[in-house]
């Protein structure tokens, strides 16, 4: 019975979605304050069920009902408890009813904290976000129902994929759909205003923290999946290029860059109807990552098996929601009018360039990913994009993107003078040219590339730097005014500081696991021992071992390195229930480089094929991303960000009404 109650709570919810896209859009048409309420109880109530529902579902999985077809399906007596817990969003329905419970509580959190908000905007935007759910409570309940019984019942289930089985499902899915569904508040945002034909400060104000929000979760749930990735497949790798990894990356790209425009909205009441179509945009990229993983139409670890007739409906729901918006933008935006004139140097114009640059690496990737699905739609020839073409064409791109970074903080709001620019920029330009020259000399004109990728690291961190070095100057030293002057700074300054050095970090940590990394393959026997970049490796025991729903063969390693030793294990796992196995890689992890090591299956000689490489500062990718996650947390935390404030500018559609 426990099933058929989730089930009622989620045809509620649909039901509340529908009140909530009608309601609110006809009193918001009608001046009707009543139906404007009904809306926002329709929003609150449609979380209130759709939480229901996932929490029943996962309650499902914790007691291995297998008289659901999909705990069956994803869950076994043997699996651990916290991995038939994160099975609930670990299969394609109840994946899905994470991503609708996070676009309801969004709606629900407008109805309910956005009373600063005009009543027929936030009418308007709950309206909205009571479309897209509609449409995917619908997709739920008639294509992917997570409640569907087995009749009759199993007396024990398959299990989750063996694959994720692990610590970084838990909290890579979820923060991802955070980034994912988050945008959709930006989406709706933008309809609205595009409705109203108004867009004022408190529009601004209210939709840079949802942006931020989203930014935030969708950079921290890329950098999980690339940890995950690194350590669970025992390929040595941090990001391949695959489908649904670039799935994740177009979204990032275009928030990035939506994130940097409602700043200018905000600050100069500039780009307004760029940053709506960028909102616009960046929510369709999100959809078309649902697209990809639930359509059947490509095969990767990421993607869920499943019939391609419900991606045909998660194409539907793209064409409307796309085609719709940018018909409503291309109507409404170009009456827009702004009085926030800038010149060709300023802050203004630096965003605009970042922007144009970020849409093209966000277009590279997008043609790089749907090229062989087009060549297969059109003559059924399959085909694959690899690592080389992004290497051809998005690097070229993101290069002087990075270059632009510095430039851009550094730029006073709507007139700046190039001279007294360059002059800003002598210190970090200084410090750069020394790295590159000296890198140059000391990896040798072979490595140039690599000593460019190390100066270009050190010209984000140190045009970073440079920022609150400036703020000293003004100050004129360390002195009490100067503290006081730093304290007073707002919270954005520094997050844009943190956020702008840990994509310096990063890019330092790329460049040199691109340049420097090692790797051997070896078949060993114990006692064996083998050399990679100055490591002495010995395997020095294998043993097999039982895990709670697995057989493992373990395999020990020495690894001494300048005078000290360290034991690493891996093990190459094998799951009786699912009839698959995996590896677990020994990794030891340090400040300069890891040491990784992957074992194959073990031969029948007592040998076994060992992987093995160094990777230097790979951590530093991974640091770096979650610095500019800190800076985007920091921003957040400003309270500007939380006071509503009066209206100051004003950008206004000719022929709307006041």
């Amino acid at each position: 019975m426990t099933a058929e109650i989730g089930q009622l709570a989620l045809i509620l919810a649909f039901v509340m979605a529908l009140v909530q896209s009608l309601a609110p859009l006809l009193g918001a048409y009608w001046i009707d304050r009543s139906l404007m309420r009904l809306g926002r109880a329709a929003a609150v109530l449609q979380a209130v069920f759709v939480a229901a529902a996932f929490f029943i579902l996962m309650g499902l999985f914790l007691a291995n009902d297998f008289s659901v077809r999909l705990v069956a399906e994803h869950s076994n007596t043997t699996q651990p408890t916290v991995y038939r817990a994160a099975a609930t969003w670990g299969s394609h329905e109840g994946s899905m009813l994470l991503w609708v419970l996070i676009l309801s509580l969004h709606g629900g959190a407008v109805a309910l904290f956005g009373r600063s908000l005009r009543e027929t905007l936030q009418a308007r935007v709950l309206a909205v976000q009571g479309l897209i759910a509609s449409a995917f409570l619908g997709f739920s309940l008639f294509t992917s129902n997570p409640f569907a019984r087995l009749d009759p019942a199993a007396l024990d289930g398959a299990e989750l994929n063996p694959l994720l089985q692990d610590p970084g499902l838990v909290g890579h899915p979820p923060l991802l759909y955070l980034g994912y569904v988050g945008f959709s508040a930006a989406f709706s945002f933008a309809i609205a205003a595009l409705i109203e034909g108004r867009v004022d400060a408190s529009w601004s104000r209210w939709v840079r923290p949802w942006i931020l929000s989203a930014w935030i979760c969708l950079t921290v749930g890329i950098t999980l999946g690339s940890i995950w990735s690194y350590y669970t497949l025992g390929w040595g790798g941090w990001w391949f290029w695959d489908p649904v990894e670039n799935a994740s990356l177009m979204p990032w790209l275009m928030g990035t860059a939506l994130l940097h425009s409602s700043i200018a909205l905000e600050r100069r009441g500039a780009l307004a109807s760029w940053t709506i179509l960028l909102a616009i945009m960046t929510f369709s990229l999100s959809l078309i990552g649902t697209f990809l993983v639930r359509s059947g139409v490509l095969s990767s670890v990421h993607a869920f098996a499943v019939d391609e007739r419900r991606g045909v409906y998660i194409l539907a729901i793209i064409a409307l929601a796309t085609g719709s918006s940018l018909a409503l933008f291309a109507w409404r935006a170009s009456a827009m009018r702004s009085g926030a004139l800038f010149a060709a140097v300023s802050r203004e114009a630096g965003i605009t360039l970042n922007n144009l640059f970020l849409f093209a690496a966000a277009s590279t990737v997008f043609l790089g990913t749907f090229y062989p699905l087009f060549v297969e739609a059109y003559n059924g020839q399959k085909i694959s994009v690899g690592p080389p073409f992004y290497h051809e064409t998005f690097v070229p791109i993101f290069v002087p993107l990075l270059v632009l970074a510095v430039f851009g903080p550094m730029l006073h709001w709507k007139r700046d003078g190039l001279r007294a620019l360059l002059r800003r920029l002598q210190g970090p330009a200084g410090i750069t040219a020394l790295f590159l020259f000296g890198g140059i000399f000391a990896f040798g004109f072979a490595h140039t590339l690599a000593a460019f990728g190390v100066a270009l690291g050190v010209w984000l961190v140190s045009g970073a730097i440079a920022l609150p070095l400036r703020r000293i100057s003004v100050g004129q030293g360390l002195g009490a005014s100067t503290r006081r002057l730093l304290v007073a700074t707002p919270l954005t300054f520094w997050g844009l500081v943190v956020a702008h050095a840990g994509l310096g970090i990063t890019t330092l940590g790329i460049t040199a696991v691109s340049t420097w990394q090692s790797d051997l393959v070896r078949n060993m026997a114990v006692g064996d021992t083998a050399m990679v970049a100055g490591r002495t490796i010995t395997l020095t025991a294998l043993q097999d071992i039982d895990g709670p729903n697995y057989q493992a063969s373990q395999a020990f390693f020495s690894v001494r390195s300048g005078g000290s030793e360290r034991v690493l294990v891996s093990q190459h796992r094998f799951y009786p229930a699912s009839q698959s196995d995996k590896t677990e890689a020994g990794i030891g992890v340090g400040l300069f480089a890891n040491i990784y090591i992957a074992m194959g299956t073990p031969n029948g000689d007592g040998s076994v094929v060992v992987r093995m490489w160094v990777h230097p500062l790979v951590n530093w990718i991974w640091a770096g991303a979650f610095m500019m996650a800190f800076g985007g947390f920091l921003s957040l935390l400003d309270r500007r960000a939380r006071v509503p404030v009066a209206v100051r500018q004003q950008v206004t559609l000719a022929g709307a009404p006041a």
